[in-house]
């Protein structure tokens, strides 16, 4: 893959990954109710979840899973009754988001290893990721290169990139964290956020395969 290929990938990707979506909001939710250490832990989830679907991509089956329209549903429903479950967590969350005498959030913890799941099985059941890796990264390969080479420096920006994003996210919000904590603010953050993953699992399951 040539120098100029390779820009052009990093900049499609690039745009991809900081639009706001699922995993922003997941990570933005980590920050709020937890630190940057939770929101590390569903990041690396995240991507490692996008690394298992870019190779499905690689070893053909993506173009299955593209041209088989009840399989394609099948992952499509997945994802949005993750996402809905999400959301109904999220509203649940602000029921319990009341305010301790040191200004602390009463949420209870859960483990880094949970936060690692969400963020895999958040990515890995996400269609449009799923679309992305099967009708528009293997635009770029250069099949009279090295297509291994390639594969793992196309994928490792993806990566990086989506890491990048949800932490840069995350960190802005965290400065904002003393007062979005303040009084109901807390529980109308995962009032709104469960709303949109809701809503977003109802725009998923709108998506088509175009097949």
């Amino acid at each position: 893959m040539n120098i100029d290929m390779l820009l052009l990938y990093t900049l499609v990707a690039f745009f991809y990954v900081i639009s706001p979506g699922p995993a922003v909001f997941l990570a933005i939710s980590n920050c709020l109710s937890n630190n940057l250490k939770a929101v590390a832990y569903s990041s690396l989830g995240n991507i490692s979840g996008l690394f298992i679907l870019s190779s499905v991509s690689m070893l053909g089956l993506g173009a299955i899973l593209m041209t088989s329209a009840s399989l394609f549903l099948a992952v499509k429903v997945i994802g949005a009754l993750y996402l809905l479950y999400l959301g109904i967590k999220q509203i649940r969350m602000a029921g319990k988001a009341k305010m301790t005498a040191n200004g602390q959030l009463n949420i209870p913890t859960k483990s880094m290893s949970k936060y690692f799941q969400e963020g895999f099985i958040l990515a890995s059941t996400n269609p449009k990721a799923i679309l992305f890796f099967t009708a528009l990264f293997p635009q770029f390969l250069q099949l009279e290169a090295n297509v291994g080479l390639q594969f793992f420096s196309m994928t490792g920006i993806f990566m990086l990139l989506s890491f990048g994003s949800l932490m840069s996210y995350a960190m802005i919000f965290k400065h904002a964290k003393s007062a979005l904590t303040k009084g109901q603010r807390m529980a109308w953050f995962h009032r709104i956020t469960g709303g949109l993953f809701i809503g977003m699992s109802a725009v998923l399951l709108q998506l088509k395969n175009n097949n």
